[in-house]
């Protein structure tokens, strides 16, 4: 089973790099087949240069100029809309995210799931240096949306989760061009009858550039999402639930 990894980048020549090394690094050591989908989202930096010199010392590693609009859900967008696995995982281009732990994703895939997800909140998951108030409105913005759509999994803002290509191809129309596709992926997959197995895993704050998500422009567009999902939960009447077929 063929692994992707969309990853998208908007000025992130301090980190691409390094991500993209210890990624491949650690997959081709755990033998996974996988393709690295970097899309560059209108870099004003050096991040094209660095992924063109990435490109020709790593095979596995495509590199997608974003033609359409900027911003990270339309790059990851872009991204999703052209990966070639059997199953594709977003992950962070500041290496937040850790490649050992999408081996373990990809391991329990294995065993039959739809969808894989992290949680950096339950035992054995792990944050480094997390922003207090960004935590505290993680915590409470997860905790509304476990309250609301009655289920026990804590983490659903995380970018950093896997996904099967029939589960994937079961979630589109996507619908949001901003940050928003975090938790539009993970609740449509829920909401609509995906398995999903939850593990473990760690987030640790990036070492060089700025974090792209502003929180205050944000709220609005993860309500509508919110709230899109759970109008088709309670009144769809299953009409867009995953095919048994």
């Amino acid at each position: 089973m063929k692994l992707s990894v969309v990853i998208p980048a908007h000025n992130e020549e301090g980190s691409v790099d390094q991500t993209v090394r210890e990624l491949i690094e650690v997959l081709r050591n755990a033998r996974i087949e996988h393709e690295v989908v970097v899309v560059d989202d209108h870099s004003r930096d050096g991040t094209g240069r660095v992924l063109t010199d990435l490109a020709r010392s790593f095979p596995e590693l495509r590199v997608l100029e974003n033609t359409g609009p900027g911003g990270f859900g339309h790059a990851v967008r872009f991204g999703l809309e052209r990966y070639e696995g059997d199953c594709v995982a977003v992950m962070m281009a500041d290496l937040s995210d850790s490649p050992a732990d999408l081996v373990r994703f990809y391991q329990k895939m294995q065993e039959g799931y739809d969808c894989v997800f992290g949680s950096r909140w339950i035992r054995g998951g792990r944050v480094v240096d997390y922003p207090p108030m960004k935590r505290w409105i993680n915590r409470l913005a997860n905790t509304l949306v476990r309250l609301l759509f009655r289920f026990r999994y804590n983490d659903c803002t995380n970018a950093f989760k896997l996904y099967s290509r029939s589960a994937m191809d079961g979630l589109k129309p996507f619908l949001s061009p901003h940050f928003n596709l975090t938790l539009e992926l993970p609740l449509k997959a829920i909401v609509r009858g995906y398995s999903y197995a939850v593990l473990p895993n760690s987030w640790h704050n990036r070492k060089s550039g700025e974090s792209k998500l502003k929180i205050k422009e944000m709220g609005s567009r993860y309500f509508f999402i919110m709230l899109y999902c759970l109008i088709e939960k309670y009144f769809s009447r299953g009409d867009f639930k995953k095919s048994e077929g």
